[in-house]
């Protein structure tokens, strides 16, 4: 990442949320005051419909369904990391275009069948809201996407914002989308966590000057381990969140 996105030096808290209860593992010294949230794969298990989506594509041109826990692993990279993982190609490939608007086409058309918030989400975001910190969604799924499948999900009219990958001029892990977010919530970065599931995320997090949380039980992807991405905790399950930015409350 260039050097002009680079966030100033932070201190990582906890290697594991899971294993660490006492105050010195909270995050920002106690003043967390808003939490946002990556949405595929960390507040939303939608894997299910995106890998129904393009095994679609696949068994429409007569090929066997592709691995659901091979293609898992790219769902929160979007129709790049579910083509390139079905049909071994990538954006260059004089194939994807076609096969990205198919899976798209149907995507769109099974937004919501299988995807749920994952277990422990709407306790969380229920304790958020009853303490007083705002949450909002930064995703690269774009919004004409995510608008829907928000709503869908049940959370359109309780997320103080929703930033999409098309809504600023760069994605994650450019550190624009979060931003974005902290102005619309009216809150400085430096009193924000953001939680995802992807290295990008954190890398996104971090360049914005944000307190990052690894959820270790979203995708994840295939090459780094979340341990590894230097973000500030890693959490195995979405219940492990609270104690980290609820200090104050």
């Amino acid at each position: 990442m260039p050097d002009m996105f680079e966030p100033p030096a932070r201190t990582t808290l906890a290697a594991n949320a899971d294993n660490i209860g006492d105050s010195a593992s909270r995050l920002l010294g106690g003043d967390v005051r808003a939490v946002l949230f990556d949405l595929d794969g960390t507040l939303a298990d939608t894997a299910p419909d995106l890998v129904a989506a393009v095994n679609k594509v696949r068994t429409d041109r007569g090929l066997p369904p592709g691995p659901y826990e091979a293609l898992r692993l790219q769902a929160s990279h979007g129709a790049r990391g579910l083509i390139g993982s079905a049909f071994g190609v990538t954006p260059d490939d004089a194939a994807f275009p076609a096969l990205r608007d198919a899976f798209l086409a149907n995507y769109e058309a099974a937004l919501c069948v299988q995807s749920r918030l994952f277990d422990g989400v709407p306790e969380l975001l229920a304790a958020l809201t009853e303490n007083g910190i705002p949450w909002g969604i930064v995703t690269n799924k774009a919004a004409w996407l995510t608008n829907p499948l928000v709503k869908l999900i049940g959370l359109s009219e309780t997320a103080a914002c929703v930033v999409s990958g098309d809504t600023t001029p760069h994605s994650k892990p450019h550190p624009a989308p979060l931003l974005y977010a902290a102005e619309c919530i009216g809150i400085a970065p430096a009193h924000i966590v953001y939680v995802g599931d992807d290295l990008r995320d954190i890398q996104a997090g971090k360049a914005a000057g944000m307190a990052t949380i690894a959820a270790a039980y979203g995708y994840c992807g295939d090459t780094l381990a979340p341990a590894e991405w230097q973000a500030d905790a890693v959490v195995e399950r979405a219940g492990a969140i609270a104690p980290l930015v609820m200090s104050r409350a």
